[in-house]
């Protein structure tokens, strides 16, 4: 590659420019715009992610310094922190999310073969939000409680290789379990989702569309047992049983058998119940697949730490979810340079060396061998 290019213009090698174009189109961004385009702005932001920029002032000011090699590193209109404040405040956010929904599939077709933990051939989702406590003052759309305001996270995350598939922004003030209805559930698939997320509807709804889903049962949850398997109590199984719920509500909402399995960790001294609704998986297994659910857990702090998504460059809903759906078109970016250079790096170390040679000319995986 050629070395007089700069570690960032290469890294742009990755972006696909014409997928990106497709979804500027769709939504006509880039109309009556003659200086500063959506791949101009996605590029400022893709910066300020991975050099941990704090401000639009600090982005413009780390731009400027380096102006001779702007236009080699992709950029075509001038750089300008009120520029890119306009961008963020009136451009569609839609542009964003539709591309990072492109780079998802990418980056799922190149860690579909990742390694689950366990024996385990299909596909495995965990579903559940993190939140970001904002100021009332500043951002009042999102008013989560009394005194202060909130953006949820709501990630749909393939497991196998920690890939966001879906992920909504909203308000603090939305509950968790009405983000149910916006996942198109995938048949066959399952779906592991913390006790927040017990909706009997819901998961009958989820049946109906022939997805399994893995879940902590409530402890006043009323049901009768109508059989029993065996079980090997070494393997920490205690019971595994098909129930019926009986509540006057929930027997109504969710008709049909469930499985409830009991069983406990003996390297944390827990008793666990789950329910489920598939009756063909060892309950070992779905002992195993729910402790998968950490994984998006593990995400969020992973983006809340090398990300910048816990403050925000503009006010607005719409400047907030511009750049989520960067920060994460970014992580997906690196994801998928890390697959192809088959890099034996974290993805946290990658980001490090990046933050720190962006504008030095090395060939690529010279910048990497660490």
């Amino acid at each position: 590659m050629n070395t007089g290019r700069t570690v960032f213009s290469q890294l742009m090698d990755f972006f696909p420019g014409y997928e990106f174009q497709v979804c500027v189109n769709r939504y006509q961004g880039d109309r009556y715009v003659k200086n500063f385009s959506c791949s101009d702005q996605f590029l400022c932001l893709a910066f300020a992610q991975l050099t941990y920029r704090e401000s639009l002032r600090d982005i413009e000011a780390c731009l400027r310094a380096q102006q001779s090699k702007l236009y080699h590193m992709g950029f075509r209109g001038l750089v300008s922190r009120t520029t890119l404040a306009d961008a963020n405040e009136n451009r569609d956010w839609r542009i964003f999310r539709d591309f990072a929904q492109a780079l998802i599939q990418t980056a799922r077709q190149l860690y579909r073969d990742e390694p689950l933990g366990i024996d385990f051939a299909d596909t495995v989702y965990a579903f559940d939000s993190t939140t970001i406590d904002l100021c009332l003052t500043l951002f009042p759309w999102a008013q989560f409680r009394r005194r202060k305001s909130a953006v949820k996270l709501h990630t749909l995350l393939d497991v196998r290789g920690s890939i966001p598939t879906n992920v909504y922004v909203t308000g603090g003030q939305i509950h968790d379990v009405n983000l149910l209805d916006e996942i198109v559930f995938e048949p066959g698939a399952f779906y592991l989702l913390d006790r927040g997320y017990i909706d009997f509807a819901r998961l009958y709804t989820l049946t109906q569309a022939a997805a399994f889903f893995v879940t902590r049962a409530k402890q006043n949850i009323q049901y009768y047992r109508r059989c029993s398997q065996p079980v090997k109590a070494f393997t920490g199984v205690r019971s595994d049983q098909t129930i019926v719920l009986t509540g006057p509500k929930t027997s109504r909402l969710y008709p049909v058998p469930l499985r409830r399995v009991h069983y406990f960790d003996v390297e944390k001294k827990l008793r666990l119940i789950f329910l489920t609704n598939n009756f063909l998986v060892p309950g070992l297994s779905i002992a195993q697949l729910y402790r998968r659910r950490w994984q998006v857990e593990l995400f969020f702090r992973w983006i809340k730490q090398h990300l910048r998504i816990k403050s925000f460059y503009g006010t607005s809903e719409n400047a907030v979810k511009i750049q989520v759906w960067v920060a994460l078109a970014t992580y997906l970016l690196v994801a998928i340079l890390k697959k192809r250079l088959r890099l034996d790096l974290s993805l946290h170390k990658i980001l490090q060396i990046l933050s720190i040679s962006l504008f030095e000319k090395p060939r690529f995986y010279r910048a990497f061998s660490i």
